[in-house]
């Protein structure tokens, strides 16, 4: 049995230069997939690939920022006349900016938090369903969050923009239920991020999961013995969460 579940893979990443993003993709490579690393800093992404580079692994460095939408319209068809498929789409990266009263929240940033948390992801689906399409075994997860499910104060802006997400990705689960694709959500729950300290200051990182323990879930969701569909699954219900 190999020890490389998913070798020969594809899987694009987004937020790929640090906190699950970079785990994840760190993760996959090592498990025998090729990265699609996006993210927006050069530098950061030439880590990344450097650390992928170190295990063996390969990665191919996209420097985007996400609310370059024609970036992400071309970035189907790059994929296409390179390998003609997509495997796996991890859909992690996200915005915060600062809580605040729903009343209080400037418009630039009430856009940047859709744009990148929702419309992103959007037109990542729309410019590589069908590449995935094309794969074996086409896996899609995004990353969502506990308080999608529900008004939260001074989190009006990030909720909206996750709650809009599920919905939207739960309307494509079901459009494709009956092709070789499955596309899933994950809430990581508290996780020891930089967002996460910018959300809880006064937080102790060290009491809360760590980004690298969520890989080892992602690496499975984004597999091809992944059957689920149109699942929301909470990292700590798990049995990866179970059994830190």
């Amino acid at each position: 049995m190999t020890d490389k579940p998913l070798s020969g893979r594809i899987t694009l990443v987004t937020g790929a230069t640090r906190g699950i993003g970079y785990h994840a993709a760190l993760a996959l490579a090592e498990a025998g997939s090729h990265i699609i690393a996006l993210g927006r800093t050069q530098g950061a992404l030439e880590d990344l690939d450097d650390a992928i580079t170190k295990t063996g692994g390969e990665c191919t460095l996209v420097p985007m920022d996400l609310k370059n939408f024609d970036g992400i319209d071309q970035l189907g068809g790059i994929i296409n006349d390179r390998w003609g498929r997509l495997d796996g789409l991890f859909g992690n990266a996200g915005v915060l900016k600062d809580l605040m009263p729903s009343n209080q929240i400037e418009p630039k940033d009430f856009e940047e938090i859709m744009a990148v948390n929702m419309m992103a992801n959007y037109r990542l689906i729309r410019s590589l369903d069908p590449l995935l399409r094309e794969s074996e075994a086409g896996r899609a997860l995004f990353v969502t969050s506990s308080v999608a499910l529900g008004g939260r104060a001074f989190w009006g802006a990030y909720a909206a923009s996750k709650a809009a997400l599920e919905v939207f990705v739960n309307s494509y689960a079901e459009e494709v239920g009956i092709t070789n694709i499955c596309v899933n959500l994950l809430n990581p729950g508290g996780t020891a991020t930089k967002m996460r300290a910018k959300a809880m200051p006064g937080e102790d990182p060290s009491t809360i999961p760590q980004p690298e323990e969520l890989a080892p879930l992602i690496v499975d969701m984004l597999s091809p013995s992944y059957k689920e569909n149109g699942g929301r699954i909470n990292f700590r219900d798990t049995e990866y969460f179970k059994a830190r």
